[in-house]
């Protein structure tokens, strides 16, 4: 279904003519609205794991640091600033940290802004958490192995323990959207003009 959305992205986006008049399907594209973008879409398999979905984009990425999201949450992250941060700390990899009451991946960091552990959520948290929006370098993919590897386990973890991973803190808007309660209240957001993670014209 997404590889047919973007095949009709051009379609859906432009304002056409389809004439059928001369015995024959004529289209004439009068005004296109479309964005310039270049998609690359991968199929990673159905069971495939986060880290092995992310293994399997390496042929696409190249030998340049790629960003990463899961793509059930919004916010309104500065995009520029998080990536400058990346590349003025030099390390391996950065994630965008949030705090939050929900329970998520559970980040210790210290006050150099390295991530010194990464575990998975507890009944008893209210720590920063992982808002999974992430800069990494490809020597990030040298950590990642088949398609049952997961991302948020051991890589994340050899990342913190290597003093690879820092972390970049956001205190605006952030959502992830799991479960219908929190689709719903995304949903009304949007359709009262009122979704804070709308920063495009």
């Amino acid at each position: 279904m997404i590889k047919e959305w973007f095949a009709d992205y051009f379609l859906h986006t432009s304002d056409i003519t389809f004439d059928f008049s001369g015995g024959s399907n004529e289209m004439t594209v009068h005004n296109s609205h479309s964005e310039p973008w270049r998609v690359t879409i991968v199929d990673t398999g159905l069971n495939t794991m986060t880290g092995g979905r992310i293994k399997r984009v390496q042929p696409y990425v190249g030998n340049e640091a790629f960003m990463m999201t899961y793509g059930d949450g919004v916010c309104d992250v500065d995009i520029g600033r998080l990536v400058e941060f990346h590349r003025v700390h030099g390390k391996k990899a950065t994630l965008t940290a949030v705090v939050q009451q929900q329970q998520k991946g559970v980040l210790d960091i210290g006050g150099d802004n390295a991530v010194r552990s990464f575990r998975e959520k507890n009944a008893s948290d209210g720590a920063l958490i992982n808002a999974g929006y992430m800069v990494l370098e490809p020597e990030v993919f040298d950590l990642l192995d088949g398609d049952a590897c997961v991302f948020e386990r051991a890589p994340l973890q050899t990342l913190a323990d290597t003093g690879e991973l820092m972390s970049y803190t956001h205190r605006g808007f952030w959502q992830c959207m799991d479960d219908k309660r929190e689709m719903d209240m995304l949903e009304k957001l949007w359709a009262t003009g009122n979704a804070p993670w709308k920063k495009w014209e």
